[in-house]
């Protein structure tokens, strides 16, 4: 019986095989982000991960340097939910509507979603055509409860081809916050095809590389996220399976994302937006953007050290609001645990209330004791929709200071 792999360096670059790859930043060695212990449970041996982000020049993907078996990182009792999150549920409807303007569906058309969730996406589709998920965690069982039809598996080339042999060929094929996920980019585009009607579209969601330089997202560099693609890098990608990316557009999704349409190369227009976002990732990308986003990376730690310093040094106690998985890098990076950060709040029903922070003692907790035992201070870990969180956690009575930590730490008192 072969060996399943728990890790394995990348030695090569994912996309086009360069071995070339320049490391433009360490993070350290960093847990899974959705691996997270019972408060109160004894301290024992956690599985640490070395996150370093490299840099292809011949294709202009970053990667990081190990890709870790998805079977850690995506666990059956994997806890996160698309549709507890607010932005997403109306990302996802804002979605359903612009894919028509691309091309219309029909009653008997099909819609794939990989790494569908709770369904939350492919509910947008129900009703005006026919909707398959496909899942590998627990989260399937949500959606198939809301009657939408989910198979519970990895994606992979034989998966897409049994979905195809009873479900026939798909209009639609969507990989949301996923397509950088999965392992062997190559084959997973081999997948899609093999389910994707002739006229078909790929319509793919990432966090993108343009966004992440710009505001400083290194928070957003852990192992469920293999790949941080620009438009380029997805164009060459797509390409070389006979795909080209026919319209492009930044969406606010996980701090600034990017969707693309992608069609077999001739069928659809390409739009003018392609062109004007791979301009626009000249310079943000270039030699001197890369190194004043490491610079900016250095200096945010070393700042949030310094505001924690100085708010222990008065005796004052510090929350975190949110984002437990997504902020276990920006707290393991910059080295914060229960003594600076005595609470991390989620909103009511988070499944990751009653646990720890990956790789910390930090206890995951329900929001309303932010109010009913307030801090001093309120760290925003979702610190991306800060200007729609501090009015919100003010007016229902939260007095304390909020703290920005990125892209530079900053004090607000609404």
């Amino acid at each position: 019986m072969k060996k399943e792999f728990t890790s394995r360096p990348v030695l090569a670059c994912q996309l086009c095989a360069n071995k070339k790859l320049e490391p433009v930043l360490f993070l350290g060695y960093l847990p899974p982000v959705n691996q997270m212990r019972t408060i109160g449970e004894t301290p024992v041996e956690q599985p640490s991960y070395p996150a370093q982000l490299l840099r292809c020049r011949r294709c202009g993907l970053f990667q990081l340097g190990l890709v870790v078996s998805a079977k850690i990182l995506f666990p059956p009792e994997y806890p996160y939910t698309s549709g507890t999150t607010r932005i997403l549920r109306e990302n996802f409807a804002e979605l359903a509507t612009d894919y028509q303007q691309i091309i219309a569906l029909e009653k008997n058309d099909l819609v794939v979603d990989i790494g569908s969730n709770d369904g939350t996406l492919l509910g947008n589709f129900t009703g005006i055509c026919k909707v398959l998920g496909i899942e590998p965690t627990d989260q399937g069982k949500l959606a198939r409860a809301k009657g939408i039809p989910t198979i519970t598996a990895y994606f992979s080339k034989a998966v897409a081809g049994a979905a195809r042999k009873k479900h026939g060929l798909a209009k639609m094929v969507a990989a949301t916050n996923v397509f950088a996920h999965i392992d062997d980019p190559h084959a997973v585009v081999e997948g899609i095809l093999a389910m994707l009607s002739p006229d078909g579209v790929f319509v793919s969601e990432s966090h993108y590389l343009a966004s992440l330089v710009e505001t400083v997202q290194y928070d957003t560099i852990y192992h469920e996220h293999l790949r941080y693609y620009s438009l380029q890098s997805l164009s060459y990608l797509l390409g070389k399976h006979g795909l080209e990316i026919v319209h492009a557009k930044r969406i606010p999704t996980h701090g600034g994302s990017i969707r693309v349409y992608a069609a077999r190369k001739g069928k659809i227009k390409v739009r003018s937006s392609v062109a004007s976002l791979l301009d626009e990732e000249k310079s943000l990308l270039s030699d001197e953007g890369i190194k004043r986003f490491v610079s900016r990376v250095v200096s945010s730690k070393l700042e949030l050290l310094r505001f924690f310093a100085d708010i222990k040094k008065e005796g004052k106690r510090v929350y975190g609001i949110s984002a437990p998985s997504r902020a276990s890098t920006l707290v393991n990076y910059v080295g914060l645990d229960e003594g600076q950060l005595e609470s991390v709040l989620e909103i009511k029903g988070s499944h990751k209330i009653g646990k720890c922070m990956p790789g910390t003692l930090i206890p995951v907790e329900e929001e309303s004791r932010l109010f009913t035992d307030p801090p001093d201070y309120a760290l925003l870990l979702s610190w991306h929709i800060a200007d729609e969180l501090i009015p919100k956690l003010a007016q229902r009575g939260f007095k304390g200071g909020f703290i920005v930590p990125l892209p530079e730490p900053r004090l607000v008192r609404p």
